[in-house]
């Protein structure tokens, strides 16, 4: 039974030592290359002392980052990935939060470190990638090493504005890569197209995936995210089979015609999530590549990754929403009211998730992690936590599960409980609109809509009175010219509520 991913790696580099295994658009790395500079930056980081701690890698994203947090596995500590695109910031709240010994950085991280106030070791990358390997110490290490103990550590943001430190164990790692490869079918040809952040979880899906069976990922520049064209063409230099990203970024394509100029012409598996697939855009995509497989995911990151999935064999009409379908293999969703009970067929609950991919928590936050990781309510008998995710779903006629909204992003407007991703759905259905969010004011009870797209307000108002009762139309309307999105590729809603504040 494996109990540690970097078993993934000692099995594959023996297999495709000189094959690519991560690269960006000017350099790569073979997994003989990942495999031996691992081992090297573990073995440094035993011989200073460094054991069974969060390590923080404060890279840019390049492959040697990935092969910093494998280093940092093989010394028996959890790697913190950090980038050097977060807010300064941010970056200091982890590091209070964290009160880490060490830092591997590189050349263009290192001068940054110097501005907090630390007072631990920091390490450059190039200093210690080639260090001597020290065979026994990592021996002795990976026979004291369990499933159990802590992989990574990603912070997500917190309501308090304090970032929270999502703590996943080696074994919710490998149930979340073994079951999303079988769903995925995953294999030796893969070539990934990576699009988030590697201090995301949503990388986890070309990281290991691609040590599990010798695939090839690439980091794809995130400037080419603001220029469709080039995106593609990158897709297509690099052969990319294989992408799974969020619904922002494949929508950032599809809304402004590339399509009309140039194709990817090796996608055979698009999986999206994170977000709600207008359908507009999700049948153009369709319908434009009708050999490729697509498939919805959905789940967070306090349960490893993706927990659902819908494999999209068809176009769907205007007024439709993509199931979220069905939880992969050892994992189960419950359906939950506010007594605590499972809610009937039908029915809207709170999305809550049981199995091995359920993670340790937020680290150093027992408070936070009580609101959120629970005992089960329908078990009396034994200690079982679940994750409880705040958003909202049923299942349709066909029991197929349905993402609704976040219970946050459920308002009380004129007497009425409204989700206000309905509002969204059916703004996006306009020809004209290529991406769209509302954000609702508490002090004066207003909905508010921003939107991209050619079509003025006053247009739109008509539009939305067609189609939706008059308690959901948007108090307030206001065109942009871009959407602000996170550095995981979301809407920034956060971002949204400033403006509307005039923050």
């Amino acid at each position: 039974m494996q109990t540690n991913v970097l078993e993934y790696l000692e099995k594959i580099a023996p297999v495709f030592p000189d094959k690519t295994a991560y690269a960006n658009d000017t350099d790569e790395v073979t997994f003989s290359q990942v495999y031996s500079r691992s081992k090297s930056i573990g073995s440094f980081l035993l011989s200073k002392g460094f054991e069974k701690e969060p390590v923080v890698v404060f890279m840019a994203k390049h492959p040697n980052s990935i092969i910093a947090f494998f280093g940092a596995v093989y010394a028996g500590c959890c790697y913190v990935p950090i980038d050097e695109e977060m807010p300064r910031h941010r970056v200091g709240l982890i590091f209070d939060s964290l009160k880490p010994r060490a830092i591997i950085c590189d050349d263009i991280t290192w001068a940054v470190v110097k501005e907090f106030d630390y007072s631990g070791s920091v390490f450059k990358y190039d200093d210690i990638c080639e260090f001597e390997i020290n065979e026994k110490a990592l021996e002795t290490v990976r026979n004291a090493q369990l499933d159990i103990d802590p992989l990574y550590i990603v912070f997500t943001s917190g309501s308090t504005g304090v970032p929270k430190g999502v703590a996943a164990c080696h074994r919710s790692v490998i149930d979340y890569i073994e079951q999303l490869s079988d769903v995925l079918q995953f294999d030796s040809d893969t070539v990934f197209g990576n699009q988030t952040p590697l201090y995301f979880d949503a990388c986890l899906k070309e990281l290991y995936p691609t040590l599990k069976f010798g695939a090839t990922t690439y980091l794809i520049p995130k400037n080419l995210f603001m220029f469709p064209i080039k995106l593609v063409e990158f897709l297509n230099e690099k052969k990319i089979n294989t992408i799974c990203w969020v619904v922002s970024a494949l929508t950032m394509i599809s809304a402004f015609k590339t399509f009309d100029k140039v194709i990817p012409e090796h996608l055979r598996l698009v999986a999206f999530g994170s977000e709600v697939f207008p359908i507009k855009q999700y049948n153009l995509w369709k319908k434009t590549l009708p050999k490729t497989r697509f498939i919805n995911l959905y789940g967070p990151t306090e349960a490893t990754g993706m927990s659902c999935y819908y494999k999209c064999d068809r176009l769907f009409d205007e007024g439709e929403v993509i199931p979220i379908g069905r939880p992969f293999r050892n994992t189960q969703i419950l359906l939950l009211g506010d007594d605590g009970q499972e809610v009937r067929e039908g029915e809207t609950g709170e999305i809550c998730i049981r199995g091995t991919a359920v993670t340790l928590g937020y680290y150093r936050n027992p408070e936070k992690t009580s609101e959120s990781f629970v005992q089960n309510p329908l078990n009396n008998a034994y200690p079982e936590i679940i994750y409880r995710t705040g958003d909202l779903g049923r299942y349709n006629e066909d029991h197929e599960l349905i993402f609704l909204s976040r219970k946050d992003y459920q308002i009380k407007h004129m007497g009425h409980r409204i989700e206000l991703g309905e509002i969204e759905a059916v703004v996006n259905m306009h020809d004209e609109i290529k991406s769209s969010c509302c954000i609702f004011d508490d002090d004066k009870k207003r909905i508010v809509l921003y939107y991209v797209g050619d079509v003025s307000t006053k247009e739109m108002a008509v539009f939305l009175k067609a189609k939706l009762p008059r308690y959901m139309i948007p108090n307030v309307m206001q065109q942009l010219d871009t959407m602000p999105h996170t550095a995981n590729g979301k809407i920034d809603r956060n971002h949204l509520k400033k403006l509307y504040k005039g923050e």
